[in-house]
């Protein structure tokens, strides 16, 4: 259920469960993670996340979420490795981002999207605290007072507000999302490992600590 385009230097894995909104289950998360190494390993110089039909992922499987899921350190570990990476990283959101979900885009150095897709993090109705890295990277793009409307007000907003607020970066059509993000792409592929990651670096957010604001 996880799809990978391994032609360096620019690799694309995809969340490949359509039928299901790419609700992620446990292998899943597992997969993304050995995904992720592996991207690492290779020294990629761009990652680009995206999923398959009309919705990028619709969070936790809620049969597996019934079954612990929904508190598992996978999504922790998931974001971090996702953080932690040496390259450029892309979410290309093609549809709804909805609950678990969040944390590997929120972990994205860019996150682009249709303008069909739709955010929500239900935390505060479904009695779940969010992944504990998910609350400052939150507010390091949209200020505390935003942070709040989607975490504890339960906001659900559009692509434009999205946008305006600082979630996304960018808006493509569906049509081409993937090449857009394969462009923004571009100059990090025809560079060394090493000045990507040195660039990176320089780049890096003062983030509050994981679970800081719980």
């Amino acid at each position: 259920m996880i799809l990978s385009n391994n032609c360096a230097p620019i690799r694309v894995l995809t969340l490949n469960r359509p039928e299901k909104a790419n609700a992620l289950t446990g292998p899943m998360l597992e997969a993304l993670i050995e995904a992720v190494d592996q991207a690492r390993a290779d020294q990629v110089r761009a990652l680009i996340l995206t999923g398959a039909g009309r919705q990028f992922s619709a969070g936790a499987d809620l049969e597996a979420a019934r079954g612990g899921l929904a508190t598992s350190p996978l999504w922790e570990a998931l974001s971090g490795r996702i953080a932690d990476l040496p390259c450029l990283t892309i979410a290309a959101l093609n549809g709804a981002l909805a609950g678990g979900a969040f944390g590997m885009a929120l972990a994205c150095d860019l996150r682009l999207a249709v303008p069909q897709a739709r955010f929500f993090y239900p935390v505060m109705k479904l009695g779940f605290l969010p992944q504990p890295s998910d609350p400052g990277r939150l507010v390091a793009l949209l200020g505390p007072a935003r942070a709040r409307m989607i975490l504890m007000a339960g906001a659900r907003i559009d692509a434009e507000t999205a946008l305006a607020w600082g979630l996304v970066d960018q808006i493509a059509p569906p049509e081409s999302l993937l090449e857009h993000a394969r462009t923004l792409a571009t100059d990090a592929a025809g560079g060394s490992a090493g000045h990507v990651a040195a660039i990176k670096r320089m780049t890096q957010p003062n983030l509050p600590p994981a679970g800081s604001l719980q």
